[in-house]
């Protein structure tokens, strides 16, 4: 009979370790052009809104950004801009979204343990936020939700308000995810992969709320249920490794996204 080969020997993605801040600076900025591309490719793009951005590695008060006005599915690593914390380009060839800057760059400097944050106009996302409704636990995947993201209840036109960002930030507190009124969703990882991620399932739940309350009553998960599902599910690296077949699907499809 075949004998079960060790577990040990069996491959497990995990997150790689970098020897230098030139070759994370590379990852991230590889990770950034993808998740921008995927998003795309879901439908998030809505005209020149929506942004993901990533913490440089070495100048931490710096981000990496998609820049105004070019397709989200055609980005790539050499189109991605590094922004100062003042809102200046200091490395790219195009200009930056001021709204991207003005809340991102709150975010990042409320959080120093977030990597990346993720905002766009999608769909369900912004139906919800119409709503100024938060997730409710009636699946598994939205567990991960559970307690841990918030409603930023105030809406006052776009975003280019150093003040209201702060604020946006503060809503967001420790948590993974914040749902802006009337206006869409923003999470927060430790990686470009896990904000990416956080984001993509974030839209699905809210899309799958919305249509469980058109169709009936949906039933809620309980408390203490839900808090383990959270415990299991709702970590960035969990995150992470969900986003996985996502980065296989891009990298490979799409390799000029590299360039």
């Amino acid at each position: 009979m075949p004998e079960p080969i060790p577990t040990e020997q069996l491959y497990f993605a995990m997150p790689p370790q970098h020897e230098s801040f030139e070759d994370e600076r590379r990852y991230r900025k590889e990770r950034l052009a993808a998740a921008i591309r995927l998003f795309g490719q879901f439908g998030y793009e809505e005209g020149v809104t929506g942004h993901i951005t990533a913490r440089d590695p070495e100048f931490t008060d710096h981000f990496w950004v998609n820049p105004f006005g070019v397709s989200f599915r055609h980005m790539t690593v050499s189109d991605l801009l590094l922004v100062n914390r003042a809102g200046e380009v200091v490395e790219g060839r195009y200009h930056v979204n001021q709204a991207a800057f003005a809340i991102h760059s709150q975010v990042h400097q409320a959080r120093p343990d977030v990597v990346a944050v993720a905002h766009s106009h999608s769909t369900y996302g912004r139906a919800l936020a119409a709503l100024g409704e938060t997730l409710e636990p009636i699946t598994q995947d939205v567990c991960a939700f559970y307690e841990d993201h918030a409603l930023f209840d105030d809406y006052s036109g776009v975003i280019v308000d150093e003040e209201e960002s702060r604020r946006i930030a503060a809503s967001l507190g420790h948590r993974k995810a914040v749902i802006l009124r009337n206006h869409g969703l923003l999470t927060v990882g430790d990686s470009i992969d896990a904000a990416a991620y956080w984001f993509i399932t974030m839209e699905r739940c809210c899309q799958v709320q919305l249509a469980a309350k058109a169709a009936g009553k949906p039933v809620l998960i309980d408390h203490v249920n839900a808090m383990s599902t959270r415990e299991q599910l709702g970590n960035d690296l969990v995150a992470w490794i969900n986003y996985q077949p996502l980065w296989q699907q891009i990298s490979r499809n799409e390799p000029d996204l590299f360039t």
